[in-house]
């Protein structure tokens, strides 16, 4: 026997199945812009969930990527997130001081011993809390990528913390990596990635801080003549999204799509790890920079130099955080 009050209630559920929606609304879009180009541990990231979300969510979601700045660059992207301009950006983690002051940890410098340190960090509740610490501002934080250790590389060999004296940085904009050149008696400029080449071509800095892979596909070594193996702090993102747009994916949808970025997340940590070693290699056949290693005991003189910055800014950061940061080393 019909039942109109059943056949009501089946249509209600099908039309509202979001297979059933994405054909009829078309499928959700998200714009995911960058920075860097796509060889780049990032780069193949972005274009690994494109391809995953195409394989596993066609016809319901759709993924757009903008490398190289194409379409918003260091300076404006994070309020284009805001505002839904694009939906998903993986800026490094010094981008997000304006919104909370405790992710200025990764910024300090020999507060972690290596790159697994970092990561038993960011797995821990400590680590975790700050992917949630920017909700207020419309930034939904998804996961960690790392990008490796950053090293020095300038105009001059760099062995001893004093000879970086008067010299002119690139910095992201970081309070701490300004204060950090600050103790070096050097000077730090703020500047988008996109510009690092041609900054360090002219001569308007001549140093700046950055991964092997970094340094290599931005051909730095053509214009930096010596590269420091500091190892003093990594290049870390945070995959974000807008909260609200992020929030309003039906369930089963975003479920499947956090599955994806667990799986993407971590592949570019393996791929950044396979990269640098490769992209340190390959610099070091090229010959266009000298290598500087530094021994324990110069080791040890850049970490006394810099270590005053832990103090000044345990305030901002919290005692917690920092006390959580240093559990992980194993020295």
């Amino acid at each position: 026997m019909f039942n109109p009050l059943l056949a009501l209630f089946c249509s209600a559920l099908l039309l509202a199945s979001p297979a059933v929606l994405a054909q009829e609304q078309g499928p959700i879009v998200i714009k995911f812009s960058h920075v860097v180009a796509e060889d780049t541990p990032k780069g193949q990231g972005a274009l690994l969930f494109k391809k995953l979300v195409e394989e596993r969510l066609a016809g319901e979601v759709r993924v757009e990527v903008y490398p190289n700045s194409t379409l918003f660059g260091d300076a404006d992207e994070l309020e284009a997130l805001r505002s839904n301009e694009v939906q998903m950006l993986a800026p490094s983690l010094s981008k997000f001081g304006q919104y909370t002051p405790q992710l200025q940890v990764f910024d300090l410098p020999f507060l972690f011993d290596d790159l697994a340190a970092v990561k038993r960090f960011q797995k821990r509740d400590k680590g975790q809390e700050l992917l949630r610490s920017m909700a207020q501002h419309n930034i939904y934080g998804l996961a960690f990528w790392n990008n490796g250790m950053k090293q020095l590389s300038a105009t001059r060999p760099l062995r001893l913390p004093a000879d970086a004296k008067g010299l002119a940085f690139r910095i992201q904009p970081s309070d701490v990596l300004e204060a950090q050149f600050g103790l070096l008696d050097a000077q730090a400029l703020r500047l988008p990635f996109a510009e690092t080449f041609a900054a360090l071509q002219s001569g308007a800095v001549q140093g700046a801080e950055n991964p092997w892979s970094n340094i290599r596909s931005q051909n730095l070594d053509s214009v930096q003549p010596f590269i420091t193996e500091t190892a003093h702090g990594s290049l870390n993102y945070m995959l974000v999204s807008n909260s609200t747009f992020w929030n309003s994916i039906p369930f089963r949808t975003r479920s499947q799509l956090e599955a994806i970025i667990e799986e993407v997340s971590h592949a570019v940590g393996q791929s950044a790890e396979r990269l640098n070693r490769r992209d340190r290699a390959q610099l070091l056949a090229a010959g266009r920079a000298e290598l500087v290693q530094l021994s324990p005991a110069e080791t040890a003189a850049w970490r006394e130099a810099m270590a005053p910055l832990w103090q000044r800014y345990e305030g901002q950061i919290g005692a917690d955080v920092l006390r959580a940061a240093q559990t992980v080393n194993r020295r």
